[in-house]
């Protein structure tokens, strides 16, 4: 790509600091340097009126997936060359009749992919979600081995993309000390297990399950390039600890370029000035980089 990468911004809930992070990012020198972005979504005052901060509303929830679905179906059509959201509110979509709990399972459904992942990228540490928005009570059931054999088969392939060559995947235990060999469960060995070793037989530099409290101390030393978390807060705990701020959420296996912010809409500190706008500039930053290939 000789030209500067178009990539549209989405504001995200307007009664959130989505619309004041993505203007502040739109005019950030760090991102205008590489890429010419382009805003979907209200960030005037004269736009922003019909919105109360802070509170959750259908009209809010609509208008963020008003701006998500225009941005989709121009990344689509090539008219933009990646997507960087700000942050949406689940309640306000909820309110708005809307049945997706994010924008992965959103934009999945939009672009008609099979599965959208969800990857946190930073310096410091990735780590991939095998699932996300669902009940604690749920996640077991939900871990079965054709699912972490893709997930493996799908760092593996797009790790290269984020200058990986090589990609040194962990895979970190659903339970503690990754079962202690079926003392306390019995999914690491049941299905964790036979699914890194099925990978690691396709080649794959692929180990685990390990034991969570200390797999990530590993990866951030080093030692891999990737940890497949198996639950939301797994994964997410020590991406914030180490990154809060200037790591950005990827949805891989989308058709699209799509990155996003690692905070929520912050309704508290909407319209105050306090705002910190630097994962959403990451965020843009990173999807221009990734869409120069």
């Amino acid at each position: 790509m000789t030209r500067k990468p178009r990539i549209a911004i989405t504001t995200g809930d307007p009664a959130g600091i989505g619309p004041e992070i993505a203007r502040i990012a739109a005019e950030a020198p760090a991102v205008t340097a590489i890429c010419d972005p382009v805003i979907y979504g209200p960030t005037t005052p004269e736009e922003l009126a019909p919105f109360t901060r802070g509170r959750v509303s259908a009209e809010a929830g609509r208008a963020a997936y008003d701006a998500i679905l225009k941005a989709v179906n121009d990344a689509i059509d090539r008219q933009v060359d990646g997507i960087a959201t700000a942050p949406i509110n689940k309640a306000a979509f909820a309110a708005a009749g809307l049945p997706w709990k994010g924008h992965t399972d959103l934009l999945a459904h939009l672009t008609g992919a099979r599965r959208g992942v969800m990857m946190f990228h930073s310096a410091a540490l990735r780590v991939i979600l095998a699932t996300v928005h669902i009940p604690l009570t749920d996640v077991p059931a939900a871990i079965t081995q054709p699912l972490i054999e893709d997930l493996v088969d799908l760092a593996a392939r797009e790790l290269p993309r984020f200058g990986v060559a090589a990609p040194r995947i962990g895979v970190a235990g659903l339970n503690p000390h990754a079962g202690e060999h079926g003392l306390i469960g019995r999914e690491d060995d049941a299905v964790l297990e036979p699914a890194v070793a099925a990978c690691a037989a396709r080649g794959i530099n692929v180990r685990g399950p390990f034991p969570a409290d200390t797999i990530f101390v590993r990866a951030a030393r080093g030692e891999f390039d990737v940890v497949i978390a198996c639950y939301h807060d797994q994964g997410l705990i020590p991406v914030k600890l180490a990154a809060f701020g200037k790591a950005v959420n990827v949805t891989l296996g989308l058709p699209i370029i799509r990155t996003s912010v690692d905070h929520g809409t912050a309704f508290d500190i909407a319209g105050t000035g306090a705002a910190d706008p630097s994962s959403m500039i990451e965020a843009v930053r990173l999807a221009a980089k990734l869409a120069h290939g």
